[in-house]
């Protein structure tokens, strides 16, 4: 059995998820296998950027019809390629109740006390948002006519806004069930019909499930079951059904640990991430349920993990070295904060800074002013 050390484990990460920026194609990036999360304005695009060998720009990204945004993984935004929309809904469909179950994470014990299944709830929603979405939507406007047409269970009120709304992560499971997508782009978020919109699909289709396994052990491999089923929202058990056939064995950190077999070449001799990159909010890279192997204070992964709010984050030489964060003026110039959790030598700070400049440039702005923490 393979046993390898972080460094090696790190270093096959950054290669496998594209952070050497040898691709030109966007649509060829290792990322779009999963999704690339959007949950905040721009960073689905500055992920791009970190990885893309060319210039990216929020318009550009956002217009390109080969790639769609909809709520697919625990209930996130992501954009997908568009022509593999089909599998990831079919991947979706809980394997069973304690599938369905666990995924409606947060909002559990609400779904539990709606006097249904998981399963029936899901599906109830989906029905009631296929019904209602026949063009573009604010999701304010999804809720409220859904809310009419789903059983009273589903619904709760809300002190906030005085009104009665659907549960949120059931209509967010719901939506790409119901024939939804996102609008690229659109503030605040709308909903639109999917392409073509397939008839809705319950029956689970395990097969596309373990593709979504597959990718996740390439992407942020070796990982455990219990890792996998993190990203998928589900439990360690419905991950064992969802299971690649034979994917390889190694050792790390005194744990088992998989990898699909065609990777382990490339994990027992990774190229050096000799580079700097400025990683988003929920980067990818990010999306890691190990965060110990990527960040292994618990001191500092509160410094890029929070609550609310998480900063971007600088990528050095394998290692989070610190955290970013910007503020614009009106729309000419971007103010660019980082926040260093390790020293960085003159020859990184300059290259954080180019790439300071490649992320304003992204989100259109054409002048910058760089601040060191």
């Amino acid at each position: 059995m393979l046993e390898v050390d972080r460094e090696q484990v790190v270093a096959y990460r950054i290669a496998a998820q594209g952070l050497h920026r040898s691709e030109r194609d966007a649509a060829k990036l290792a990322v779009f296998d999963l999704g690339l999360q959007s949950t905040q304005r721009d960073t689905a695009a500055i992920a791009l950027a970190a990885r893309l060998d060319g210039e990216v720009t929020e318009e550009s990204f956002v217009d390109d019809d080969r790639f769609v945004p909809a709520w697919t993984h625990r209930g996130a935004p992501h954009f997908h390629r568009a022509g593999e929309l089909p599998a990831v809904t079919r991947a979706l469909v809980p394997l069973g109740e304690p599938d369905a179950m666990a995924r409606m994470g947060w909002q559990r014990r609400q779904v539990e006390a709606a006097g249904m299944t998981a399963t029936d709830a899901l599906f109830a929603a989906a029905r009631a948002i296929r019904q209602v979405v026949d063009r573009p939507m604010t999701k304010g406007a999804v809720s409220t006519e859904i809310t009419k047409i789903v059983p009273p269970g589903l619904s709760y009120w809300c002190r906030g806004c005085q009104a009665t709304h659907v549960l949120e992560q059931v209509m967010r499971l719901a939506a790409i069930h119901g024939g939804a997508r996102l609008e690229a782009g659109a503030f605040p978020a709308t909903l639109a019909p999917v392409a073509g919109r397939p008839r809705l699909r319950t029956t689970p289709d395990a097969k596309a499930a373990t593709a979504v396994v597959a990718n996740y052990l390439h992407l942020h491999g070796p990982a455990t079951p219990t890792e996998a089923a993190g990203f998928v929202g589900t439990t360690a058990k419905a991950v064992q059904e969802m299971w690649p056939s034979e994917p390889a064995e190694v050792r790390f950190e005194g744990r088992k640990r998989f990898i699909p077999a065609a990777d382990v070449d490339l994990l027992s001799n990774p190229p050096e991430p000799d580079l700097v990159r400025l990683l988003p909010p929920w980067d990818p890279y990010l999306q890691a349920r190990d965060r110990a192997t990527l960040v292994p204070e618990k001191a500092r992964q509160k410094e890029v993990w929070k609550i609310l709010g998480n900063p971007g984050v600088v990528l050095a030489g394998g290692e989070v070295a610190g955290t970013w964060r910007t503020k614009g003026t009106g729309r000419k110039r971007l103010d660019f904060t980082f926040t260093l959790l390790d020293p960085l030598p003159a020859a990184a700070r300059k290259a954080a800074e180019a790439e300071a400049e490649r992320v304003a440039k992204v989100r259109g702005f054409g002048d910058l002013r760089v601040v060191w923490g």
